[in-house]
Parts: structure tokens; C-alpha cells; sequence
């Protein structure tokens, strides 16, 4: 298990346009040859965007783009024709195939932070895809074929404890609270890379807590 902290992600953004970035992997500058990808995810971006602050249309391909929405609410449009608002609870991905161009903005009066993961595909290429999950459940984990990947969302209270998918890898991102995974503590923002997992178990130590993960197939 390889444990990243928050406060070691690389910083981003504009924040004197109301945008602040922490990058958890290699991202445009901040170049690291040995953090370019774990299994499928190559990037984990958390956005901090101030009432109307956000990104201008701007293009991706050959990347599965999923968004988590942590507070505040999303407004997203895309060349596929798609103009949607996000928010806690909705799972929007974006499948950018052989090329998509899209906006994201907060168009709204308080401020909005949310997560935005990237995940290679297994087969590059092919038609652009969008769609949203309105509140996802914890029962239902979120397929992604097309990157080998499931996400899980757990949603957990003091002493709780939720089993790591048994998987080639898992990545594992701390929304809110605290928690305790393989005798290391984890919190907002921490992050832990996981292989061949097996019988592990996240207990919560805080009132509440939130996580993502990624269950991933070996590529």
C-alpha cells in the first residue's frame, strides 16, 4: 500500500481566477516520472472554483472523465450537445473517445469543490459518451468497462468498517472524515494505491466519513 497525503499534491490552477487545483498525479508542470498512473486512473484532481470562476471549452480524447461533485453544484456542456448541473451524489462521466471538447463552470453563488478523475481506456478511440447517475447509491457501485474499473462510493458513520474490493489494484481517495486502512490513518484529501488486495477492511474513526474507490482489473 503506497499512502499520498494531501498536502503533497501538486498545486494548480489560477487562483486569481477563483480556480485552485491540487494535482494527485503527474499534470502539466509537475512533471514526476514515477507518478505518471496508477492501474487505470492517471489523474485525480481536486478543483476548488469560486462563484463564477471555471474552465473555458477546452479539448480531451482517449480519457474516461469521471466527476464527483463534493460541494456547491457543477455546470457542465460539451460538444456532444449535453448541458448538465452536478451535484453531491451525482456521478458524470465523460467519455472523451477521439475527441471531445467541453465547459465546466460554477454558475452559482457559493463556492464549488469537486473531484475529477481520469482513467486511461482500455481501446482508445471510438464515439464520444456522456451520461449522469443522479445519487448514486453505496449498494451500486458505478461500472467502467471501457478503463477495466468499478467505483465504489461509501458513505460511513463512527466504527463502521467497509471492506476493500479484493482486486489487482484499488485506489482508494478520502472525501471527508477519517479512517483507518491497514493501520495507517487517513484523511480529507489522502489518498492510498493498493495491489493484489485481499481481506482488507477501511474502519472509520471519525462521526462520519466518504470515500471513493476504485476496484481495477490488471492491465
Amino acid at each position: 500500500m503506497d499512502v499520498r497525503r494531501a498536502h503533497e499534491r501538486y498545486q494548480g490552477g489560477d487562483p486569481a481566477a477563483g480556480v485552485e487545483t491540487w494535482h494527485a498525479f503527474s499534470f502539466g508542470p509537475h512533471y514526476d516520472p514515477d507518478n505518471l498512473r496508477f492501474g487505470a486512473v492517471i489523474a485525480c484532481n481536486e478543483e476548488h472554483l469560486a462563484p463564477g470562476a471555471g474552465f473555458d471549452e477546452h479539448p480531451h480524447s482517449h480519457t474516461e472523465i469521471v466527476t464527483w461533485v463534493v460541494e456547491g453544484e457543477l455546470t457542465h456542456r460539451d460538444s456532444t450537445g449535453e448541458e448538465t448541473v452536478i451535484r453531491p451524489g451525482d456521478v458524470q462521466r465523460l467519455s472523451a473517445a477521439s475527441g471531445v471538447r467541453h465547459v465546466e463552470r460554477n454558475a452559482g453563488d457559493r463556492p464549488l469543490t469537486f473531484l475529477q478523475m481520469w482513467l486511461a481506456p482500455v481501446e482508445p478511440g471510438g464515439d464520444p459518451f456522456y451520461e449522469v447517475v443522479r445519487g448514486i447509491a453505496d449498494s451500486t457501485p458505478y461500472a467502467l468497462p471501457e478503463a477495466g474499473a468499478m467505483l465504489h462510493v461509501r458513505r460511513l458513520t463512527a466504527g463502521e468498517r467497509t471492506a476493500v474490493p479484493d482486486a489487482a489494484s484499488v485506489y482508494v481517495h478520502v472525501v471527508h472524515g477519517d479512517i483507518r486502512l491497514d493501520g495507517e490513518e487517513l484523511g480529507p484529501g489522502d489518498e492510498a494505491r493498493l495491489t493484489d488486495t485481499k481481506d482488507v477492511e477501511a474502519v472509520v474513526v471519525s462521526p462520519t466519513a466518504e470515500l471513493l474507490l476504485w476496484e481495477m482489473a490488471a492491465r
